[in-house]
């Protein structure tokens, strides 16, 4: 019925645990997979909009 405070309370399932391949805190247990490296996949998760090219950084001065 609310969805505040009290609610809170039943937040208590753990979903994500410490990934063995980046370190990170970020391997959901329920789907198997790591949101931040992709593992298990044996390819680095990785995408072009997550970090800017070094050389437009240079350009813009």
């Amino acid at each position: 019925m609310v969805k505040g405070t009290p609610s809170f309370g039943k937040h208590n399932k753990i979903t994500h645990i410490r990934c063995r391949r980046c370190g990170k805190h970020a391997y959901h247990i329920r789907k198997k997979r790591c949101a931040a490296c992709g593992y298990p996949d044996s390819k680095l998760r990785k995408y072009n909009w997550a970090w800017k090219h070094p050389l437009t950084r240079e350009r813009k001065k």
